[in-house]
């Protein structure tokens, strides 16, 4: 970059979406020097690990895609995971993002020392970084059930984040544990293979209809030749899916609420059994959990070769799963689709402030941060998709790139020599924190029901707010906020 007055060494840890975006803004700023550690073989993040039948994005295909890349070739109007994974995997090399990878090098440790990140890797020491930008995503950990006899289990078993395709599932029976956005998606994907599926819900979901129809050949045809309408549909979806829903569960359009909460009675009034309607028909109010989006779920649940068990889960056995009503589940295979520890980022990962304390140590009892960003003790400390960032029903790749832009402007004060230290201030890291805890005690999503977004100590890990107060806050640092050191 012109008038760069300071070479930086960066290091980039992920390279799913959010560090595909990062090594490509970094390029265009001239930053040469960066180094992105990746704990898997090959990027993509998400799409990557999540291979389970049935995966689709629940967001629009032709909103789910980086700004600088559209892409005309989306087959659906929700995307298949493999065909993300194809997408960020073009992207990737389009870009030449893949020739800065470390691969299969798995961030161990990252201490602040004498002016600079010192890493560690499963590949050993990595010498020290200017700056840190962490892309690592929040559902990459799975989260595994706290049940009685899981390892008891004779049969196949296996996360979904962790599908094991070498095991046959036809003629089989199938156990699916939990009813989030990934078994809604598994069970229509898997029943018409399987002999029998029980799925086992501790909490029904409200599902909003949404058929994931094809895109016409004509249709991409026409995009191929007008970038324009891209950019168009591009704009459209994100007023409906990031503007207009997000400010329907913030409470700031109770209109669009009220027509997504009548679409999802109506979808459920279409479950023919009042018995099993009842089963299914949650006691929260709509969005308090994720909002899940399908058109498959009902029909598939109402089949006879489907069963939807509600009793508690005892224990698991070797021959199945045991109910609270003393029944035995007789299955082949078992399915975790049990989620994400979405309240540990970093996982193991031994990160050391400037004062020695670990970031384990600092949230301990709560993720703490700055606007979803930085972090008081963490010097040139940056994170895409950090605790409290907007999540759910949301394109993460627009808000990943609405944080990268806000990041780019704090490092270029590092490249500028404006400051060689950058850290949030305690204070308005906690005003901003209370302000948080305020507006997410009154929300929707505190409203009575048990999901992911909650951690252990009952702090709710998503943004209350409109996704144009997001954005609002992502057009510049204040940098009244910010301990710049020269």
């Amino acid at each position: 970059m012109a008038g760069t007055r300071r070479g930086l060494r960066i290091a980039v840890i992920g390279a799913g979406a959010g560090g595909i975006a990062t090594a490509i803004r970094l390029r265009e700023r001239g930053v040469s020097d960066l180094v992105i550690f990746e704990k898997a073989g090959e990027p993509g993040g998400t799409w990557r690990d999540n291979t389970y039948p049935g995966i689709t994005c629940d967001v629009p295909s032709h909103l789910y895609r980086f700004s600088f890349a559209p892409n005309p070739e989306w087959s659906h109007k929700y995307s298949p995971g493999p065909e993300i994974q194809a997408y960020m995997r073009k992207v990737a090399a389009d870009y030449g993002v893949e020739a800065r990878v470390q691969f299969n090098s798995e961030v161990l440790s990252a201490a602040w020392k004498d002016g600079a990140w010192e890493i560690l890797t499963t590949q050993g020491p990595q010498g020290r970084f200017d700056a840190v930008i962490t892309a690592v995503g929040i559902l990459h950990h799975p989260a595994l059930p706290d049940i009685e006899g899981l390892g008891d289990f004779a049969g196949a078993a296996f996360h979904t984040a962790r599908w094991d395709h070498s095991i046959p599932l036809e003629g089989k029976r199938i156990g699916v544990i939990g009813t989030g956005s990934t078994a809604i998606q598994v069970v229509p994907a898997i029943v018409d293979r399987a002999a029998k599926v029980s799925l086992f819900q501790r909490t029904p979901q409200w599902i909003l209809p949404e058929p994931n129809l094809p895109i016409a050949e004509e249709k991409r045809a026409t995009y191929r030749a007008d970038p324009a309408l891209l950019a168009d549909q591009y704009a459209h979806l994100a007023q409906a899916f990031n503007g207009a829903f997000c400010a329907a569960v913030a409470g700031e359009a109770p209109d669009v609420y009220a027509r997504m909460a009548q679409a999802c009675l109506d979808n459920l009034n279409t479950v023919a059994d009042p018995e099993l309607r009842a089963r299914l028909t949650p006691d929260y109010r709509m969005g308090c959990k994720r909002l899940i989006v399908s058109s498959l779920f009902y029909p598939a649940i109402q089949r006879p070769d489907a069963e939807l068990v509600t009793d508690g889960i005892s224990r698991i056995e070797a021959g199945g799963v045991r109910t609270a009503d003393g029944r035995l589940h007789e299955l082949d295979i078992l399915v975790l689709a049990t989620g994400f520890d979405a309240h540990h980022p970093f996982g193991d990962m031994r990160i050391t402030g400037r004062s020695g304390q670990t970031l384990s140590e600092t949230w301990a009892k709560g993720n703490v941060t700055y606007r979803g960003v930085t972090v008081p003790d963490l010097p040139n400390w940056f994170m895409l998709g950090g605790p409290n960032s907007p999540l759910g029903n949301f394109s993460f790749l627009m808000t990943a790139e609405r944080q990268l832009d806000y990041v780019l402007q704090l490092v270029d004060l590092l490249l500028e020599g404006r400051a060689r230290e950058i850290t949030p201030r305690e204070e308005p890291t906690q005003a901003w924190t209370q302000a948080l805890k305020d507006k997410l005690a009154g929300s929707i999503w505190a409203s009575g029901c048990r999901s992911w977004y909650f951690d252990a100590h009952g702090n709710v890990a998503t943004y209350p707010w409109s996704y144009e107060t997001f954005e609002a806050e992502m057009k510049a640092p204040v940098l009244e906020d910010y301990a710049l050191s020269a």
